[in-house]
């Protein structure tokens, strides 16, 4: 068994501080050199035409549309498609089906509308699946170097070719 032995305190050897009326005057806080800039809300869904459009049963031509980000399970769940495991090539039809949330007036978009589409729009549809999830948007919020009012440009084409 352990004894201790009880020991004087120490005493504090630093000085007084000085009466409050001979200390110097505190300096002020620094002000924050910019003020925080609010960062911008996660943009999930972005907006698309097609360069030719899907046609639907009844004639009409549909090409405006909007796609969502993709997540981990979008990209998961084709891979156990029938289909998909068949044909490796056929994931892009299932994926883009899943992610597309808009296209023209229909009602639902899926991979049988993404089968009936264009060569040409299912090649653009690929590339902005690519854009949006793997590189990001290709826009950038600048400041005009005059007047200093944001907005936005495109740093790249938005359609294949383009750039």
């Amino acid at each position: 068994m352990r004894r201790t032995v009880a020991r004087p305190a120490r005493e504090n050897t630093a000085p007084p501080a000085p009466p409050a009326q001979d200390r110097p005057e505190a300096e002020p806080a620094a002000a924050p050199a910019a003020a925080a800039v609010p960062e911008p809300a996660l943009r999930t869904e972005f907006a698309f035409e097609l360069p030719r459009g899907y046609v639907d049963a009844q004639g009409t031509v549909h090409r405006e549309g909007t796609m969502r980000l993709s997540t981990a399970r979008d990209e998961l769940l084709p891979l156990r498609d029938a289909r998909v495991m068949e044909n490796p090539a056929y994931l892009s039809v299932v994926l883009l089906g899943r992610v597309i949330t808009r296209l023209g007036t229909l009602s639902s978009v899926h991979d049988g509308t993404v089968e009936g589409m264009f060569a040409s729009d299912l090649a653009f549809l690929q590339d902005f699946y690519r854009q949006i999830n793997a590189e990001g948007h290709t826009r950038a919020t600048v400041a005009c170097p005059h007047c200093s009012e944001p907005f936005e440009v495109e740093l790249g084409g938005s359609r294949l070719g383009e750039s």
